[in-house]
């Protein structure tokens, strides 16, 4: 049985978007000509204006189709819907604009109204998406458009899909039977039937299932093919989920190969014209914000020889991609008897070895660090101890966002050091944005691999602003 929630959910999102369009230009408009005493430049009337705008406002709906804010993989994650709706509403006002000049005519009657539309056009629709959302995730809650599940297999993925799905108020899925036994127990508390085979299965609950998940193979291949077959007969959505989750994760392509599909898969998403823009990025970008920082670097560099003898420049051998060693630079911020040596060395020597495994314990991370000297710990505080790790990143060593570069012996510690290593260590990354410190160095490897397999563009100018911010809040610094 087919469930039509997300078309009617889409439909209702093209019918609100269009409305809140036309009350955001309607409103653009009423402010600048109707309320304002100000002169305009071209006298145009409202209906003529809202005529106008009727028209053309369809353009807006196909683009914001063609930057896919009708997909659930964009609709359902807000900052990636949101960045999408503002390139949205700036090519829609572009487009209108050139309309007008092409075709000579007239459509805003003042300048302001232009930046009215834009503004309002953005929050109406902003505004909207989150009252739909709400209204669908209050629909759930009544059980209505609850998507039934059946996952056909018996294996960990399928523990963590029901984990995942539930609770179905918030998520719209409910797993309501599971082909398989149950090895894998459930953290939550979650009601679903339990069946020993398919047909089992079909003959109890195929009446009320809308999807079908398969987490594993049957031996016999015939079993497979009545699944499938099951669900094309039903009009149901069929679904499968490799044993090997970690082989589909990056960035895949489909191919025909001698008449023979094949799945390509690369290590990261970061492939073809991403990786030219990012350096591009990283070169235009990094070098202003070198530029920008060289006096507070110049000053720091005083500071640090003023209150410590020493060199002013922390230099250590990191590793970035392809496995490829560099000097990393910062400013030193331990006390020069300690510089350069491990964590185990260096608290061996002051005879405080036991510092080592809290050291490691806690994430690459102690309290009141004896190593680090007074100066060293407000850079470290304030994270201004690695903007010389901009130099790095103009020379190609770094890039801005990336995994964070490991010395070798860390890296070690990681099984998946080959996938981390397929691109460009950063100056920040998504680690560092999510915690710093205060998340286990097994977890930071995880968020390094997440980025690695699931680059985009945005996501490098989301966790660039987000670096901003936590380094102001000075979150997981120490």
């Amino acid at each position: 049985m087919k469930n039509n929630t997300s078309l009617i959910y889409n439909v209702f999102l093209v019918v609100g978007d269009f409305l809140a369009l036309v009350g955001a230009f309607s409103i653009a408009y009423i402010l600048r000509v109707s309320i304002s005493h100000r002169r305009i430049a071209v006298p145009i009337h409202a209906i003529t204006y809202l005529d106008t705008f009727l028209t053309l406002l369809p353009f807006f709906i196909l683009l914001y189709a063609l930057l896919g804010l009708y997909n659930a993989q964009i609709y359902e994650r807000r900052v990636k819907e949101f960045g999408r709706l503002i390139v949205g509403c700036f090519i829609g006002i572009l487009f209108v604009i050139s309309y007008g000049y092409i075709f000579r005519v007239p459509i805003f009657p003042a300048r302001l109204v232009t930046l009215y539309g834009f503004i309002l056009a953005l929050v109406f629709v902003v505004l909207f998406r989150n009252i739909a959302r709400g209204i669908r995730d209050l629909l759930f809650k009544f059980g209505r458009g609850i998507n039934h599940v059946l996952i056909v297999g018996d294996t960990k993925i399928s523990r963590e899909l029901m984990e995942v799905l539930s609770p179905s108020d918030q998520t719209g899925y409910r797993v309501i039977g599971v082909v398989g036994g149950v090895k894998h127990p459930l953290k939550s508390e979650a009601t679903y039937a339990l069946f020993e085979n398919f047909d089992q299965a079909v003959r109890k609950i195929g009446h009320s299932l809308h999807t079908i998940i398969q987490t594993e193979l049957y031996p016999d291949s015939a079993k497979n093919s009545q699944v499938l077959a099951y669900a094309q007969e039903h009009h149901i959505s069929y679904q499968f989920v490799p044993g090997n989750s970690e082989l589909f994760v990056g960035n895949l392509s489909v191919e025909v190969f001698k008449g023979i599909p094949m799945i390509d898969i690369h290590q990261t998403a970061l492939v073809g014209w991403g990786r030219i823009v990012k350096r591009t990025t990283d070169i235009v970008l990094g070098s202003l914000l070198l530029i920008i920082a060289s006096p507070v670097m110049l000053f720091i560099s005083f500071l640090v020889k003023l209150t410590d003898k020493g060199p002013t420049f922390f230099r250590q051998t990191r590793l970035t991609r392809y496995n490829q060693e560099f000097k990393v630079y910062k400013f030193r911020t331990m006390a020069l008897e300690y510089n350069g040596l491990s964590p185990e060395e260096a608290f061996r020597k002051m005879g405080k070895p036991e510092l080592a495994k809290d050291y490691r314990k806690n994430g690459d991370a102690v309290e009141n660090d004896p190593r680090i000297t007074r100066v060293g710990r407000l850079l470290r505080k304030t994270s201004l101890d690695e903007l010389p790790q901009l130099i790095n990143v103009i020379k190609g060593d770094l890039s801005l966002v990336g995994p964070r570069a490991l010395v070798p012996q860390e890296l070690e510690l990681y099984t998946k050091k080959h996938a981390i290593l397929s691109v460009r260590s950063g100056l920040t990354g998504l680690a560092q944005v999510s915690g710093r410190r205060d998340i286990s160095f097994d977890e930071r490897r995880q968020l390094d691999l997440y980025y690695v397999q699931h680059w985009t563009f945005w996501n490098d100018l989301v966790i660039l602003a987000k670096t901003f911010w936590v380094i102001i809040r000075h979150k997981g610094a120490i």
